[in-house]
């Protein structure tokens, strides 16, 4: 019986699909499920993932045509019936641990979320090597953790350890803030994120969503250990997409997590919430039509 189930959308990764998907199979914990969400892949995608389900009846794949990772991800979570609920990028891997860390955690705390972290050395390594055509290396060295020597912080209020900030300035309690709102930073009770949507926007999706996500948490674990593995892909959408683009999703996600907590959100939550992710998203934004502007004259 899966205790876990990841949802991954999956449009035109070819060349990073296989390394993905092996990430799951090495994991540690063998009790979780796949879900992959075929987004009218038009590469060789769709013939790995059937590969891939036909040899591990961990993996489903539901092929479908191009709607957008928001759409995708909001068919799959309806499918889900484990308890937890983790998220990945057909792009990027995980450390063969997460799973085994992840619900060790959940189960022990009875947290709604446990949140972990990229690994930010293999990021800035790809960068580097990207930046001087260099091939990416064929193995990764993965460090073994020791679940009870695992340091971790439970809280029942996210919002003292949620931002969107780099660098939050909270000193020796920097290493424990869940930063940004990217889905595949946590491990979730599935429960509580079921009815919760991604916003059906080209980029920033997960704004609203996260927002939303932040206000019914009742209880978390914090983990900082870098499980996941973010690929700095160079034909990431993100790269490519135009500026008037960005700035029309960013404007979309801002207004609608701002009525989202005018409803739902108290005092403390609010402030919270706007000093840590509302003033930033505008900054962003603000930033983005400065440079816009700039570049129409």
């Amino acid at each position: 019986m899966a205790d876990i189930t990841i949802i991954i959308p999956v449009y035109n990764a070819e060349a990073y699909l296989q390394r993905c998907l092996d990430s799951l199979i090495r994991q540690t914990y063998e009790g979780w499920k796949a879900l992959c969400i075929d987004d009218g892949s038009s590469d060789g995608s769709s013939e790995i993932l059937d590969r891939y389900a036909a040899t591990d009846d961990r993996i489903t794949v539901i092929h479908k045509a191009n709607e957008g990772v928001a759409q995708a991800r909001n068919d799959a979570i309806l499918k889900v019936d484990t308890e937890y609920t983790a998220y990945m990028d057909s792009d990027d891997f995980l450390h063969p641990q997460t799973f085994e860390i992840s619900l060790y955690m959940a189960k022990r705390d009875r947290s709604d979320l446990v949140a972990y972290t990229i690994n930010r050395t293999y990021r800035t390594r790809m960068i580097i090597r990207h930046l001087f055509s260099l091939p990416d290396p064929r193995n990764i060295n993965f460090e073994k953790y020791l679940i009870e020597k695992t340091a971790s912080k439970t809280t029942d209020d996210i919002f003292e350890w949620a931002t969107e900030y780099s660098h939050s300035g909270r000193g020796e309690d920097e290493k424990w803030m869940v930063k940004h709102c990217q889905a595949y930073r946590c491990l979730y009770r599935t429960s509580v994120i079921k009815n919760i949507k991604f916003f059906n926007t080209s980029i920033y999706e997960d704004f609203p969503w996260w927002s939303e996500v932040l206000l019914s948490i009742k209880k978390a674990t914090i983990i900082n250990l870098p499980l996941y593995f973010y690929y700095p892909s160079k034909t990431s959408c993100v790269l490519h997409l135009a500026q008037s683009s960005r700035i029309e999703s960013l404007k979309k996600v801002i207004e609608a997590s701002e009525n989202l907590y005018k409803e739902r959100a108290d005092k403390h939550q609010r402030e919270k919430w706007e000093n840590n992710f509302l003033r930033p998203f505008k900054e962003k934004l603000a930033k983005k039509e400065r440079i816009c502007k700039k570049n129409t004259h």
